[in-house]
């Protein structure tokens, strides 16, 4: 496993040491799973951006659609 180093305000320390005593895991355990999430999330978003950018993907008018699940009843 790497190591890396970062600079946070001390508020964040605190917090960040708060939340790992609640959890009762270290620091580096929360931040790791903090790491996790938010790439994830990221890669999510990425994904969502690209498919909003795509030119072929159509893009449908909500009151179309709602219209349209509205007469299927």
């Amino acid at each position: 496993m790497d190591q890396i180093t970062a600079r946070v305000p001390h508020e964040m320390v605190e917090a960040l040491d708060a939340a790992a005593s609640t959890l009762r895991r270290s620091r580096a355990e929360v931040v790791r799973q903090a790491l996790e999430r938010y790439l994830e999330d990221f890669d999510d978003l990425t994904v969502a951006v690209e498919r909003l950018r795509d030119p072929g993907d159509p893009v449908l008018d909500w009151d179309e659609v709602r219209g349209g699940l509205l007469r299927s009843d």
